[in-house]
């Protein structure tokens, strides 16, 4: 149980740390490209600037002006293989070009990201002229854009997104570490709480036997002389012998509960020997066919094979004993049927009535200790709330599954999976289960 709480607790914290270390990464990231991408714009910026005081050349005399020109003012800022310049007029027509990337677009003032391949950045700004003679507002002259290919930036992102993945992985993977460390330590209070909550119970059960069996066999004792009782007394002798019953009944629930938890713990193997599934649920049918007559009801089994698990009998009629005894108590009317299939690996057995159901939200702690749904409903039942509880318990012991689907007033089912014998153990269960139908049809 505690360690499916720890196995929780760590998933929860790993994932809390990773939306925090994700969301860190994306600002980290967001903010890096931000600063990058402003950086190369600055830098496109200065040098379309720098090129500005060539416009009215390059308008007047056209590109000859650029060719013949021996020094230029932007030349130890320019890189004519990853970036270029562009001249245009005020109508957007490209006057002169000097570079490698051709973008063939209209200058557009301010930043510009193109979808070429590979991705170029441009930065258009306008010239402006003013007249000698004249004042007032400067005149605009044209256009000059600076362009830049942006793989050296995509690279620089992609290693700064692989950095924070694997800063993020190892961080994650010391948050796990540190995790499981302080969960141990977490849940250790709350562990020795539990076992020793669970040895009181143990012990509680089993003291209590004493005293229940003095009461029950003096119980059983004055029944045996009805002369010697008070006719007034009789009921309340009655309900001293049910209450017995149940008290006894639920110190031995509690007391099995505690020694397989200590099992549990303790990692031992249980009792496992080859057990014949058709044998055992014939014999619980047999047990409860009394029962179910007096009430109206129909108990029938269904076994489409024989089957053989490996287990302890005992166990494994408890866990059946339960599962019908449950049936029984909530269906007044209708059939309960149990069925045995077999599948590659597992035996199935379903115990399904047409009782009053369970409420959805009510199944997930059908099997929990204590749960009730009604408790006014269970009492008069008689039940203290364990026996589903001890019936997941088994299953768990022998490595099996039990769950539950159910409709309200349309009855439920119950649906146990149990790991099959070994394969040279099937043939002994076989021979068992004929032998049990034999003995039946000669009884019979």
């Amino acid at each position: 149980m505690f360690q499916g709480l720890r196995q929780r607790l760590l998933l929860y914290q790993l994932c809390v740390m990773a939306a925090i270390l994700g969301l860190f990464g994306l600002g980290v990231y967001a903010f890096f490209s931000r600063s990058l991408y402003r950086q190369l714009d600055q830098k496109l910026m200065t040098l379309a600037q720098a090129a500005t005081p060539s416009l009215q050349s390059v308008r007047t005399e056209g590109e000859d002006y650029l060719e013949d020109l021996d020094e230029v003012p932007w030349r130890d800022i320019f890189n004519r293989n990853q970036q270029s310049l562009e001249w245009f007029d005020i109508k957007g027509n490209r006057l002169a070009i000097r570079g490698e990337i051709d973008l063939s677009l209209p200058p557009q003032v301010g930043a510009q990201m193109t979808a070429a391949h590979p991705p170029v950045r441009a930065f258009t700004v306008s010239v402006f002229e003013r007249s000698p003679n004249s004042v007032g507002t400067p005149v605009l002259r044209g256009f000059i854009r600076a362009s830049q290919t942006t793989q050296e930036l995509q690279a620089a992102q992609r290693q700064l997104l692989l950095g924070l993945v694997l800063g993020g992985s190892m961080g994650l993977g010391l948050v796990g570490i540190g995790g499981l460390w302080l969960t141990q330590i977490s849940l250790q209070p709350v562990e020795r709480s539990y076992q020793q909550l669970k040895q009181f119970t143990a012990d509680a059960s089993h003291e209590l036997r004493g005293p229940i069996t003095a009461i029950t066999t003096s119980v059983e004792v004055m029944q045996k002389h009805p002369e010697r009782i008070h006719p007034k007394d009789v009921k309340k002798l009655q309900a001293v012998a049910s209450a017995a019953h149940q008290l006894r009944s639920l110190a031995e629930d509690l007391l099995l509960l505690a020694r397989m938890d200590a099992v549990g713990l303790m990692r031992s193997q249980p009792l496992e020997i080859p057990v014949a599934l058709n044998r055992c649920l014939q014999d619980v049918i047999d047990l409860y066919a009394e029962t179910a007559r007096a009430k109206g009801l129909s108990l029938c089994l269904q076994a489409q094979a024989t089957v053989a698990v490996a287990g302890d009998p005992a166990q494994y009629a408890r866990l059946f004993s339960n599962l019908v005894q449950n049936a029984l108590h909530y269906t007044q009317s209708g059939t309960i049927t149990v069925s045995l299939s077999q599948g590659q690996r597992y035996a199935r057995v379903r115990v399904a009535d047409t009782g009053i159901g369970i409420a959805a939200a009510d199944l997930p702690h059908v099997f929990d200790r204590f749960w009730q749904a009604d408790k006014a409903r269970t009492r008069r039942a008689g039940g203290s709330g364990l026996g589903l509880a001890i019936a997941r318990a088994i299953t768990q012991q022998y490595r099996g599954k039990i769950w539950v689907t159910s409709q309200p007033q349309a009855g439920s089912c119950f649906h146990v999976l149990l790991p099959l014998a070994k394969a040279d153990e099937q043939p002994k269960a076989a021979a068992q289960s004929n032998d049990q139908q034999a003995l039946q049809v000669s009884k019979s």
